[in-house]
């Protein structure tokens, strides 16, 4: 089942992304572009949550609507 996790991503003076989420506690990842950071936060997000599942505690995540927003990123 897909469910939403917020992330936020915010660009480091290194020049690198660093994305973190309120969701999810302990997601903290990093990425040369802001794609990058989003693709590793998405693997990261999996492997906390099924950390979660075995302890049996219930993560409260939003379940994704018929319809919602999406920022995209292109490089233009």
């Amino acid at each position: 089942m897909e469910r939403i996790i917020n992330i936020h991503i915010e660009k480091l003076p290194e020049g690198v992304y660093l994305a973190t989420s309120d969701d999810i506690q302990g997601l903290v990842a990093q990425g040369r572009t802001a794609t990058e950071a989003l693709e590793i936060a998405r693997d990261v997000a999996r492997k906390l949550i099924d950390a979660q599942k075995e302890r049996s505690s219930d993560i409260k995540l939003s379940s994704i609507s018929n319809s919602f927003t999406y920022p995209l990123i292109v490089n233009a």
